[in-house]
């Protein structure tokens, strides 16, 4: 009979599999927009920007213009002034994730183009901004 032979190291652990508690949310989110705020959910939109791709088609998305730091979420609907809204969602903590400085600064380039631009930490505070910006008065588009 063959006796084993000791292990040279011990084996690594097994690592557990990520969960994307961002995307797991936003998508929450939207479930909720389709029931309450059924005009917002026809109309508000993610832009798939993140995620690990293979380098070929990150390359190809970056020539078709994709862009570092877009915002996950655009509503497209005119309130208080704003020409619509910018979220840059992030998971509620423990979760969240820190906002990158392109995240921050194609904010402040959305804002300055009178878009109403902010970062939402979870279901909760998005949903809030949400309807705070849906109560503010229409913005009027005058065509001339």
């Amino acid at each position: 009979m063959k006796s084993l032979r000791p292990l040279a190291r011990s084996p690594r652990p097994l690592r557990q599999p990520k969960i994307d508690w961002e995307g797991k949310e936003q998508a929450a989110l939207f479930a909720i927009l389709a029931v309450k705020h059924p005009e917002v959910a026809r109309l508000a939109f993610h832009v798939p920007n993140g995620g690990h791709r293979h380098i070929k088609v990150a390359a190809e998305m970056k020539r078709q213009g994709v862009k570092a730091g877009v915002s996950d979420i655009i509503l497209p609907m005119a309130r208080g002034g704003w020409f619509g809204l910018f979220i840059e969602f992030k998971a509620a903590p423990p979760n969240d994730s820190r906002v990158s400085p392109e995240q921050n600064a194609f904010l402040l380039r959305m804002e300055q183009q009178g878009y109403y631009a902010t970062v939402c930490r979870g279901i909760d505070e998005a949903l809030r901004v949400i309807e705070q910006y849906l109560a503010l008065p229409r913005t009027e588009a005058v065509k001339c």
